[in-house]
């Protein structure tokens, strides 16, 4: 399993597993349909609150600003922020549907 380490206020270097083991394998390891199901996201967001075009403006904008990394680190980072955002989108529509809170913040 790819981690992503973190580094603490304090300088202390920890490692934490990747957040990509929430998603399905097929989504998570493929860059191009983790790319189309961010896209999807937006669209649907974006036609919730009508701003679609600037939604997915982003999400083209954040993945091809990144295209050519190379740094395999870098790479599973940015994959793992991907992954929480479509994560935190589906925990946000579970909690509208359902009437419960998930998360513990606010």
């Amino acid at each position: 399993m790819a981690a992503v380490i973190c580094v603490k206020s304090g300088g202390e270097r920890i490692e934490m597993p990747s957040l990509q083991t929430a998603l399905p394998p097929e989504l998570a390891d493929n860059v191009l349909r983790l790319y189309r199901e961010c896209l999807r996201r937006a669209k649907y967001i974006g036609h919730q609150q009508h701003n679609t075009q600037l939604l997915v403006d982003l999400v083209r904008q954040q993945f091809r600003r990144h295209m050519h990394e190379t740094n395999p680190r870098q790479i599973q980072k940015l994959k793992d922020d991907a992954a929480r955002g479509l994560i935190n989108h589906i925990l946000y529509e579970s909690e509208k549907m359902t009437g419960r809170k998930f998360s513990k913040g606010s």
